[in-house]
């Protein structure tokens, strides 16, 4: 067995997510990492540059817990529910710590994580051009094409410290499985210095699925079996997602002294995964 694969959630990230460090919890819909998420809240991880395609309510979560200054998105929100809260409260009272704001479109992300993984400086599109978030992000840029003259818009390359997924599998040499809805995680992992993989299981060999992606076990740094790791996004073909969950959180959060008594209660004070989803099951109706 890989020595990545022997490693504790706890003791990967410990070793691999410093305070300081960019860090990508990328998933798209499902596959989000949320164990992964809690155990950095866990560590009390502070200035983390927090990266994803898509934050909902991980990110709501390590914010809120005052993990993060910076924030490099293209979309913030409670799916099918409504804003995230802590993510709102630090943009506009700088509660609990002020949070600095790179925004950019789902195509405008997808350029810059290809450009990453690539090793390419940039990335560029035409999606930003006549639009006015350039305007509001520095960041963005034009570039006029050596061929045709055309201007194009660039965006730096995002390359992660580290890029923490979910995945439905692992074999004990460390290569992952994960199939179903894709978003920028094969993307973000070869963009990223260190990967770390959280996985529903590990298997002696990777079977075929449809839409699937293996990531090598040469760019994976550590796979921690984690089951249920995704909770409350699904992971395809182990368990749905839990709806009720989304939309209890735009309570939960609503307030900063309920949000914190939830996280006390379901998060700092549980050591894992397995303790914090039994937390969730003594919650009385």
């Amino acid at each position: 067995m890989s020595a990545g694969l022997s490693l504790t959630l706890s003791e990967a990230v410990e070793r691999f997510v410093a305070d300081g460090a960019s860090v990508a919890l990328e998933g798209f819909t499902h596959l989000i990492p949320f164990a992964a998420g809690h155990e950095i809240i866990r560590q009390h991880r502070r200035d983390l540059h927090l990266i994803r395609m898509t934050p909902d309510l991980i990110y709501d979560q390590m914010i809120g817990m005052g993990c993060a200054r910076k924030l490099t998105f293209s979309w913030g929100g409670n799916p099918g529910v409504g804003s995230l809260h802590r993510l709102r409260d630090a943009v506009e009272h700088s509660w609990p710590v002020p949070l600095e704001i790179d925004e950019h479109s789902h195509a405008g992300m997808a350029a810059a994580y290809c450009a990453g993984a690539a090793r390419l400086p940039f990335g560029m599109l035409r999606g930003y051009i006549d639009t006015d978030l350039p305007a509001h992000n520095p960041r963005i840029r034009q570039v006029e094409c050596p061929f045709t003259g055309e201007m194009l818009a660039a965006v730096p390359a995002i390359n992660p410290d580290v890029t923490i997924l979910h995945a439905q599998r692992a074999d004990r040499a460390g290569n992952i499985s994960l199939h179903g809805i894709v978003g920028a995680q094969r993307e973000a992992a070869l963009a990223a210095t260190t990967l770390l993989v959280t996985v529903e299981e590990i298997v002696e060999a990777l079977p075929p699925a449809m839409n699937g992606i293996v990531l090598p076990h040469w760019i994976v740094s550590a796979v921690v079996h984690c089951p249920g790791g995704a909770y409350p996004s699904y992971a395809h073909g182990c368990y749905a997602r839990d709806n009720a969950f989304y939309q209890r959180w735009d309570s939960i959060a609503r307030e900063r002294a309920g949000f914190g008594a939830w996280m006390q209660r379901h998060v700092l004070t549980t050591r894992d995964q397995r303790e914090f989803l039994a937390s969730l099951e003594a919650v009385p109706a």
